[in-house]
């Protein structure tokens, strides 16, 4: 997947995680579990940016990528 792809799931899954804390705000009952949803999706979102950044310099380095940066974040 290139960088470009990388950033939109990026900026998808925090746009997702912001409608999470956003509904939280309004239903407080479920703030609990919506919270979760959303570091849930935030830790999505960090984890691929770390995966094509670890990718991305050991390819600089000449060395082959390591088994958690070629791991699918769905």
């Amino acid at each position: 997947m290139n960088g470009l792809a990388i950033m939109e799931n990026v900026r998808r899954y925090r746009t997702i995680a912001s409608l999470y804390r956003q509904t939280a705000a309004f239903r407080p009952l479920h703030s609990g579990s919506l919270l979760a949803q959303a570091r849930e999706w935030e830790h999505r979102a960090v984890a691929e940016l770390e995966a094509y950044y670890e990718a991305f310099c050991q390819a600089a380095s000449g060395n082959t990528p390591t088994h958690s940066a070629t791991r699918a974040v769905n």
